[in-house]
């Protein structure tokens, strides 16, 4: 299995400014964890797209897995080192749709409601995946079983739980925490907490 270790790991001063090292991550979710049976569960990737996946999560997890270790920011100030994930490449399924010329922005759909956005050059990163595993076991539910998607390069809320669908825009298009203030990037080495 391919390993990659995020390119903000090796930076000389690792922790973006605003920041403090905990032990392990603190839970947040909008609404009550949601019950996903894997049996019906499918990613959709769509919008601007030539060719629109819908996959389950077998097949999902048949394309080539790697393992990716990351530091985990929270745009509330904590972070936390050596995050070990296992997943798939987002920019894997991205080859596969086929973003169009306009594409600009990802919106990414999660299962209770949640969405979250960014431009697309992050889904197109190295170190970003669509994970399966957080340290060596399933993802608890409390993290986004079965499916997270996660965007080292950008706070903790932009890798977002159980995500359903990645729908590729032409123009950016807040999420739930940016339509309330927070930052349309999100960026941890800029301090991109809010608007």
């Amino acid at each position: 299995m391919k390993k990659i270790i995020s390119s903000d790991i090796n930076r000389l001063d690792r922790l973006p400014p605003g920041q403090r090292w905990v032990e392990k991550p603190i839970i947040y979710d909008i609404k009550s964890v949601p019950e996903i049976d894997l049996t019906s569960f499918r990613l959709k990737i769509f919008g601007m797209v030539e060719n629109e996946l819908i996959i389950s999560f077998d097949d999902l997890k048949k394309l080539e897995p790697i393992e990716l270790t990351a530091d985990f920011h929270c745009v509330t100030g904590w972070s936390v080192k050596n995050v070990i994930w296992k997943g798939v490449q987002t920019k894997e399924l991205a080859k596969i749709c086929k973003p169009k010329e306009s594409a600009k922005y990802v919106l990414v759909h999660c299962r209770e409601g949640y969405a979250t956005n960014f431009p697309l050059k992050y889904l197109l990163e190295e170190d970003s995946i669509f994970a399966w595993e957080m340290n060596s076991m399933p993802i608890p539910k409390s993290h986004g079983y079965p499916l997270r998607i996660v965007i080292p390069k950008l706070y903790a809320w932009k890798s977002a739980k159980y995500v359903e669908s990645i729908e590729l825009v032409e123009h950016d298009t807040p999420g739930f925490w940016e339509e309330r203030g927070y930052h349309m990037r999100g960026d941890p080495w800029l301090e991109e907490r809010y608007g």
